[in-house]
């Protein structure tokens, strides 16, 4: 069971995970050795709760694909046992960012002063383009 917070968490059927080969230099093990983990986890299919699925599918994450499936690939550490648990800690993460609702924007108007200064700055760059111009 992977643990998000007190009241949520993901059943570990859920989770999909392949070791496979890392990308970049490695020494002699790189081509024999795969120690990257390959995280695949099923939105639509999990037992999330519905408004954090919708949550997750409406992000614009990279890692989430059109099917509504979370892909992860860690390859940070040299062993395959450490990069499955930053995979795990990874989607952990993406889903509490996913289960906290997003604040309500609350609209605010301008200030006075602000406008003022804003006008002020469009008065005196106006000046300094004006006199760029051709003398005449």
């Amino acid at each position: 069971m992977l643990e998000i917070d007190e009241q949520l968490g993901i059943p570990d059927p859920e989770i999909e995970i392949t070791a496979v080969r890392a990308q970049g230099a490695g020494g002699q093990n790189v081509n024999k050795v795969s120690s990257a983990a390959h995280l695949r986890f099923d939105i639509t299919a999990s037992s999330l709760p519905d408004r954090i699925k919708e949550r997750l599918r409406s992000r614009a994450d990279r890692r989430i694909t059109a099917e509504g499936v979370v892909v992860i690939k860690a390859q940070r550490f040299r062993h395959l046992d450490r990069n499955i648990e930053d995979a795990r800690e990874r989607l952990a993460e993406l889903v509490r960012s996913a289960a906290t609702p997003p604040r309500r924007r609350v609209p605010t108007k301008p200030s006075r002063a602000s406008k003022e200064r804003r006008l002020e700055h469009k008065a005196r760059r106006s000046e300094v383009k004006k006199l760029r111009g051709k003398l005449r």
